[in-house]
């Protein structure tokens, strides 16, 4: 079967590769959409954390099981499926509180132990499968994982009021949180980004204002539309190196933010403001199952997040789909993958 790999530095290469063969608990999916993500383009910079060349692409999956081992018993050949890409030990104490994302030994795709998703066929243990209703196509059901990280992020805020949210950064992971922010309930929302296009994305789907950091002071901004309170909640999705400082500013007393940015590179930060304003921050790491469910059912519930995808192509086409993201010389949000 065909799969693609980064084979070195921003590389791509389309190699055949032996059909999976999977065990008693998994099942085998044939491939529809795969989508690109950003954690792919650490892998294709040659910066991400672990995962390095030469390693299959992708985690964000959408097919038809073909084939089920002897003991699954809830899923069935036939059903239009996603998968949860990831699964842990199931024995540490984060598994047994159902933080399988801290699972210090959890799996991945495009690891040793899990090819990555940009394969004709794709194996995964029966419990990381989540069905889609035969409603959704396939490109929204592969947009469930990345709308699991959204989730997430904003899940992990334990501030109770919902008056004003910052999200610093409209990439993809920024505008899903800004979806389903809305759908929380978050009564006015400020994204920033120094692209036009992501700014125009981001009022197209309910932002209350859309600024570049670049020429806008962005802590004005927010002062000005709560009052001069600050916002409830900041999160960054982007890794600008004053961008932990602005959200800082950004929050009132007693706020919070959240990071999900994969932040690789050391930025200055400025801790005053986080003691003298009593302020909380967290980290957001993937997901957990009821996040990565909570996502599911909003697409299953049909949720449409077919405007975010901004490039499609097929497998053979993979080096230039991770080149456009890569160089952003075209409008891009999401980039999918076809079989």
């Amino acid at each position: 079967m065909k799969a693609a790999l980064v084979t070195d530095l921003e590389k791509v290469s389309i190699q055949e590769i032996d059909r999976p063969i999977i065990k008693d608990d998994e099942v085998l999916i044939k491939a529809k959409t795969v989508g690109v993500c950003g954690s792919d383009l650490h892998l294709f910079r040659g910066t991400h954390a672990f995962r390095k060349p030469p390693a299959i692409l992708g985690h964000e999956i959408a097919g038809d099981v073909v084939e089920i081992g002897k003991n699954v018993k809830t899923v069935k050949v036939g059903d239009r499926v996603t998968v949860e890409p990831q699964y842990g030990c199931g024995e540490c104490e984060y598994c047994q509180q159902g933080l399988v994302n801290l699972c210090a030994n959890k799996v991945v795709p495009g690891t040793a132990k899990w090819i990555g998703v940009f394969v004709e066929y794709f194996n995964a243990p029966e419990r990381t499968i989540h069905k889609l209703n035969d409603s959704v196509s396939y490109q929204m059901g592969t947009m469930i994982e990345p709308l699991a990280v959204a989730v997430r992020a904003l899940r992990r805020a334990t501030v109770k009021e919902k008056d004003c949210l910052v999200i610093l950064g409209a990439g993809t992971i920024g505008l899903l949180t800004l979806v389903v922010a809305k759908q929380m309930g978050y009564k006015k929302i400020v994204c920033t980004d120094t692209a036009e296009f992501n700014r125009e994305m981001a009022i197209k789907n309910g932002a209350t204002l859309a600024i570049n950091p670049i020429d806008t002071d962005i802590v004005d901004v927010v002062k000005k539309l709560t009052d001069g309170k600050g916002a409830d909640l900041a999160l960054i999705a982007a890794g600008a190196n004053n961008i932990v400082d602005q959200a800082t500013a950004c929050v009132k007393k007693r706020g919070e933010i959240g990071i999900i940015a994969m932040i690789t590179e050391k930025i200055p930060f400025y801790s005053y403001q986080i003691v003298i304003n009593e302020l909380t921050m967290y980290g957001a790491m993937t997901y957990e199952t009821k996040d990565f469910k909570e996502a599911a059912d909003m697409i299953n519930a049909g949720l449409d997040l077919s405007s975010f995808i901004t490039q499609t192509m097929d497998i053979e086409h993979t080096q230039k789909g991770l080149d456009v993201l890569s160089q952003k010389k075209e409008h891009v949000v999401k980039v999918m993958i076809e079989f």
